[in-house]
């Protein structure tokens, strides 16, 4: 954690493969519900470096990637993923809203589970294929044969 009286950090940038070291200079006044202003920023070989660092300091956002646990499937959990990054102090909040899921099989990669949780413009879409099986542990009649397919992301055989 930052110390509130602190104006200056020390980034290192993961945006491309230069791997800047950034130096900022932001005013921050303590206060909780101010977001902290980026004054000034050295170091960054490109234009990216400082638009990333500018939105870490003002706007920290991330993207998540969990599981969830699949009723009737193939796999007992399937991962999932946001489509676009979340404020992080957001984070916790979709992440309580995905593990209250459990979805039944079957599912699709690219399928969405939760649209906008928690009012954000995301989805939470489905990143594994499962297959529904019956109480025996067999694939349903209703499945194919091997793993569902998506056009977007075919399974390797």
């Amino acid at each position: 954690m930052r110390d509130d009286k602190r104006t200056r950090d020390e980034f290192l940038c993961v945006v491309c493969p230069n791997g800047c070291v950034i130096d900022a200079e932001f005013e921050n006044n303590g206060e909780r519900d101010v977001k902290p202003r980026l004054k000034a920023i050295e170091g960054n070989l490109c234009q990216r470096g400082e638009d990333w660092v500018r939105q870490e300091v003002e706007n920290p956002m991330r993207t998540i990637a969990g599981s969830v646990l699949v009723k009737n499937g193939d796999f007992i959990t399937a991962s999932v993923r946001t489509t676009k990054p979340v404020p992080l102090a957001r984070v916790m909040d979709v992440m309580n809203e995905i593990r209250a899921q459990n979805p039944e099989a079957p599912l699709r990669i690219g399928q969405i589970l939760i649209s906008n949780p928690r009012g954000l413009d995301t989805d939470v879409i489905i990143t594994r294929n499962v297959v529904r099986v019956n109480q025996t542990g067999k694939v349903s009649p209703d499945a194919p044969e091997h793993r569902l397919e998506s056009e977007e992301y075919p399974s390797c055989r």
